[in-house]
């Protein structure tokens, strides 16, 4: 059976918009090294380039006024572990993972930075089985109705940041307090301290998320809002 025959792997070409000429891409776009030696490495490498381009050409038609920092800043936000994730669960791509034992047992179908991976390698393997063009349409897909500008805002850390040392202010300090659930369902927990202001905790699925969100309790104590000031 090939993977154009597997009912899973036809549906997914379906959600794709994609069936493709040599199915055996789309076999190794989802195998993790942990399963075999012919896994989606090389093509997660070659995604990843294809997808930078399609974002940058996406952001420059539809945000004609801003600034390059501004467009690198919002491609960022587009094409970092957490929006390839949610792409990945509306794929179905969870199911479709190949994994060795122990990475099963883990948790890695669920693992938010495989799955991100496992997306650039399904992009790259549409480029070789199709090209540039194909490629891109597909792409585009992913992010048709998101929405661009709330990306134009700083992140938590980065307004944090320049808001100390536009202060003149010693940056702050970030230190994991707790890694709560099972491997495939964690809960990080992540303090941010600043001089002479109560550390403020964050939480999150991961722990970028849970500095992300720790430095925005810190940005709004700091700003005014409940401020708890050390005596």
């Amino acid at each position: 059976m090939t993977a154009s025959d597997t009912p899973g792997l036809q549906a997914l070409q379906t959600r794709l918009g994609h069936t493709f000429r040599r199915p055996e891409l789309l076999q190794r776009a989802l195998t993790h090294r942990s399963f075999g030696a012919d896994h989606y490495e090389r093509l997660e490498f070659l995604g990843d380039a294809v997808l930078g381009l399609v974002v940058a050409t996406l952001l420059v038609q539809r945000l004609p006024q801003q600034t390059e920092g501004e467009l690198s800043r919002v491609r960022a936000s587009l094409v970092r572990q957490d929006a390839l994730h949610r792409i990945a669960l509306d794929l179905g791509l969870p199911a479709l993972l190949r994994l060795g034992d122990g990475e099963q047992r883990s948790g890695g179908r669920q693992r938010p930075s495989i799955l991100a991976d496992a997306v650039e390698a399904v992009l790259g393997a549409i480029y070789l089985d199709a090209g540039f063009e194909v490629a891109q349409a597909v792409a585009r897909r992913w992010y048709d109705g998101v929405s661009l500008e709330p990306a134009l805002d700083k992140d938590a850390k980065t307004a944090l940041q320049e808001w100390l040392q536009g202060r003149r202010r010693p940056l702050p300090q970030y230190e994991v307090l707790a890694i709560l659930g099972e491997a495939h369902a964690q809960t990080f927990e992540v303090a941010c301290r600043v001089d002479g202001v109560e550390p403020a905790i964050g939480r999150g699925a991961s722990r970028r998320a849970a500095e992300q969100a720790a430095a925005a309790s810190m940005l709004q104590r700091l700003q005014g809002f409940s401020p708890t000031v050390r005596p």
